[in-house]
Formats: C-alpha cells, structure tokens, sequence
C-alpha cells in the first residue's frame, strides 16, 4: 500500500513539474497586464496569470515579446 501511494506521489510531482509555467517567461506580459487587467488584488503572478485572456482580446496593444507569450501557452 505504502509503495503504491509513494508511486501516485512520484507520478504526480513529475507531472507538475513538466507542466510548469516558468514564471520568467511572463516578465513581458507585466507592462501590458498593468495597464489592461484588474489590479484590484495587486500585481502578483497570479493576477498575470489570470488576465491572459485580457491580453489576448488586446493584442494589438502588446509587445511582440508578449504576444509569442500569449502563443506559447494558447491564448492566441
């Protein structure tokens, strides 16, 4: 029993760890977030995180660099 919940462990912090967004990779979203999304909460990464769709609807207003972001991670 103790092997099997340690593989589902070891399955799933892999998994998340593949799958994880380097949060370096949205430094040139920050600007534009800043200036489109709610800020009502702060400018954390969590906020970036979640206007993704904002930015995509305004992309036009975004840098190059943020729009190969929004790309990236599907939001264009």
């Amino acid at each position: 029993m103790k092997l099997v919940l340690a593989a589902c462990l070891l399955l799933g912090l892999s998994a998340t760890a593949a799958n994880a967004i380097d949060l370096a990779e949205l430094a040139p979203c920050r600007p534009a977030a800043a200036k489109l999304c709610d800020r009502s909460e702060g400018m954390t990464w969590v906020s970036l995180l979640h206007c993704g769709a904002t930015l995509a609807a305004h992309s036009w207003r975004v840098g190059d660099e943020c729009r190969a972001v929004l790309r990236k991670y599907g939001q264009l």
